[in-house]
């Protein structure tokens, strides 16, 4: 199987919130793994491009990743 880089796995996640979170726990166990495979610690993701791009949205995010053992951060 074809192993995903972080920006890949990125753009499925954003896919992923537009299409009301579809298999969003799939997405993010393949973002784990990309991460640890590049050696990044954190997750970027552009706030323009979430479909809640307010305060308790990004919170809301970074608490639901930070569980599944990912750590969001926002660019800005």
């Amino acid at each position: 199987m074809n192993e995903l880089t972080v920006a890949d796995a990125t753009e499925n996640i954003y896919a992923s919130l537009r299409a009301d979170n579809a298999d969003i726990d799939a997405h993010i166990a393949t973002l784990k793994a990309a991460l640890t495979r590049e050696g990044i610690k954190q997750a970027v993701f552009d706030p323009t491009r979430l479909v809640q791009n307010n305060r308790s949205g990004r919170k809301l995010m970074q608490a639901y990743f930070r569980q599944r053992g990912v750590s969001v951060k926002f660019s800005d």
